[in-house]
């Protein structure tokens, strides 16, 4: 469906008309409309946590005060007693309304409310006949008052864009989205705190950058009127965490949003939210280990287990994990041979062979990268590093050592998407500057994601530099993995897209 294709639900006029006749009345008979003086003492599962196993003593023990408060989500209306569920930050319970206990002037209030309005309630538990805890009203107020009825049905397909453009319906309505967004900011505090045991600095970067660098990708253009200059949301923060490398910062990370003025899929969204980290004194293999720490770190806090369901799939998370090469892959799971993959002729009779959309005028290295995303990537669904990347594509990493066409670096990938990038960071000022002068070349070719010659970090370089190495965590595609979400717009909020019409 395209974006800009109007799938919101049309509210029925008379039905908010009905609800802004209730709002005026109330005003006229001088109540206050919104009010901000209701203060509540207990949240509704902090309630059912510590009483839904409680005995009648226990009950009858509780406090006769507790005041809570939240958005009506049912109601069942009988004569002169009701039953409804209040909603709140952390859960639901059953509240009981009948005209004897709060008047009658308070239980008119309460026969003109509508699912979705915000009241405030207090009173004291029992359970009824059928056992369910529920808070016996003693008094309540109205709060605020939704003006639009909530839909009765916001799941499954056709309402995918209206969930994402109204996402503040479907966090109201939807409880596993909710559930979904919690377990987001749970696993980012476990990311900060998994660093922060190894002596990692969290730290801050420029998001606006004179000089876009640090990754292959597009970026966004901005103006800055008093210094009169262009400037680039940043596309990575790679080269100003390096700097820091080079002033004795030698473990540093930063947990924060990148910006790329490329295409929106399930995978891609042109905000997102990345973690890059860098350690001095440590190689890509040593970082391979360290990935797989986090992870299974993540994954018994968060989920309990290694075994991550994630689609039609089970993923292992279980050390160690695999590792191929860029060749090993292409062989393995696009049926190459090695005469193919070892020379430039051999990929593209293999290229030709295979029917691959893949630019038969690109460098043995990059043709390379492309096949294996065509034939390989969707295939890595246990977790695997890919390894051996040609120096083409990787201006920032180190060389090998056993063979200067390939640079040390790795790819993680779980579940048929990359999650993560990392390399031994290339520290030679002379060998920097030079891949830089090759990325221009590549600019001028046409090439608008090569990245710019950035003279003050080959600068900081000539200050040295220890040796390092430094990776990239997709912390969107991360959630998506640990809460099984398709697409990348199901953790974020308020992901990007195009203005309703």
């Amino acid at each position: 469906m395209a974006d800009n294709e109007s799938t919101l639900p049309e509210d029925s006029n008379d039905q908010v008309e009905v609800r802004r006749q209730k709002l005026a009345k109330l005003k006229d008979a001088g109540a206050a409309a919104y009010p901000n003086d209701f203060k509540p003492t207990n949240a509704a599962s902090e309630i059912v946590a510590k009483f839904a196993d409680a005995g009648d003593e226990a009950l009858v023990a509780a406090p006769k005060n507790i005041r809570i408060a939240g958005r009506i989500v049912a109601v069942r209306r009988m004569g002169k007693a009701s039953f409804f569920h209040l909603q709140d930050r952390r859960g639901r319970l059953q509240i009981y309304v009948q005209q004897n206990t709060v008047g009658a002037e308070t239980y008119g209030l309460f026969r003109t409310l509508d699912v979705g309005d915000i009241v405030g309630v207090w009173g004291h538990l029992f359970r009824t006949r059928t056992k369910e805890l529920t808070l016996d009203a003693q008094g309540l107020r109205l709060l605020t008052k939704c003006l639009r009825p909530l839909p009765e049905k916001w799941h499954g397909l056709a309402d995918v864009e209206a969930r994402y453009r109204q996402r503040y319906v479907d966090l109201m309505v939807n409880p596993e989205v909710r559930e979904g967004f919690e377990k987001r900011s749970r696993i980012i505090r476990l990311l900060r705190r998994f660093f922060e045991e190894r002596d990692f600095l969290e730290v801050e970067t420029p998001m606006m950058q004179a000089i876009p660098g640090g990754a292959a990708a597009r970026p966004f253009v901005t103006y800055h009127n008093t210094l009169d200059m262009e400037l680039y949301l940043r596309v990575a923060p790679e080269l100003f965490l390096k700097r820091l490398l080079v002033g004795g910062f030698e473990r540093v990370f930063e947990l924060n949003r990148n910006f790329r003025n490329e295409g929106i899929s399930v995978r891609h969204n042109p905000e997102f939210t990345m973690i890059e980290f860098y350690q001095a004194y440590a190689t890509f293999e040593d970082l391979m280990r360290l990935t797989e720490e986090l992870f299974v770190n993540i994954a018994e806090e968060v989920n309990g287990g290694l075994q991550v369901p994630y689609g039609e799939h089970l993923i292992d998370l279980t050390t160690p994990w695999r590792r191929l090469t860029i060749r090993e892959a292409i062989m393995e799971h696009g049926g190459a041979t090695e005469i193919e993959v070892d020379s430039l002729e051999g990929l593209r009779d293999f290229t030709g062979r295979k029917g691959l959309h893949a630019d038969l005028n690109a460098t043995y290295g990059n043709l390379l990268v492309e096949i294996f995303e065509e034939v390989a990537e969707a295939k890595l669904v246990q977790p695997t590093f890919i390894t051996g990347y040609p120096i083409e594509g990787s201006p920032l990493a180190r060389k090998n050592e056993h063979n200067p066409a390939l640079v040390d670096r790795f790819e993680l990938y779980i579940g048929g998407r990359e999650l993560a990038n990392a390399f031994s960071e290339l520290n030679d000022p002379a060998d920097q500057r030079q891949r830089f002068l090759e990325q221009m070349e590549a600019r001028k070719a046409g090439d608008d994601t090569a990245n710019p010659i950035d003279d003050d970090y080959v600068r900081a370089l000539e200050y040295g530099m220890p040796p390092a190495a430094g990776e990239g965590i997709g912390i969107d595609r991360l959630v998506m993995l640990f809460t099984n979400s398709p697409s990348i717009r199901d953790v974020i909020l308020f992901p990007l897209l195009r203005p309703h019409r």
